[in-house]
């Protein structure tokens, strides 16, 4: 009979993990795939007013957020919502959403992405973005790497005037 060893315990205490920036939106690190066996990264997505992440889709993994602050609007395809604290909603892989700061405060979001992988893009994003504007060339190919495809659908625009966001 073989055992093996369980994973390393890995404790994040509140306010843990390490942060960069995405340009609308930031990111802190909280479980990395190499935590968990692969099998999903956790970070958190602090929102600012007006804050908005452009529709795009993943084709590699599905994304579980869960609203811990503020109001976040979601588009999923043609289902739309605004979630408060405690509201959970999931982003399959493959299909077009995109996700905004619906309030007048800021909020923040819990990210749960199963297969664990993609956090390594937010990385390499916030390391660019702190490199500054001349490192922008350097990012060409990230979204083609990670299995990203961006989106601009009809449903856009009239999201953007009806929150006031900042494309």
């Amino acid at each position: 009979m073989t055992t093996s060893e369980p994973s390393p315990l890995k404790v994040v205490p509140p306010g843990g993990g390490t942060s960069g920036s995405l340009g609308d939106i930031g990111v802190q690190f909280k479980l990395w795939g190499e935590d968990t066996g692969g099998q999903l990264a956790v970070v958190e997505h602090p929102f600012p007013v007006g804050a908005l992440v452009a529709p795009h889709l993943h084709t590699r993994e599905d994304e579980y957020s869960i609203v811990t602050e503020g109001e976040i609007g979601f588009r999923s395809g043609d289902r739309e919502v605004v979630l408060g604290p405690g509201g959970y909603i999931t982003k399959p892989r493959g299909e077009l959403h995109a996700m905004w700061n619906a309030g007048a405060k800021p909020a923040r979001m819990i990210e749960i992405i199963t297969p664990a992988g993609f956090e390594h893009f937010f990385r390499e994003v916030a390391e660019l973005i702190a490199a500054g504007p001349s490192a922008a060339a350097d990012g060409g190919d990230l979204a083609e790497r990670y299995g990203l495809r961006f989106g601009e659908p009809e449903w856009l625009p009239e999201i953007v005037e009806r929150f006031g966001l900042t494309t």
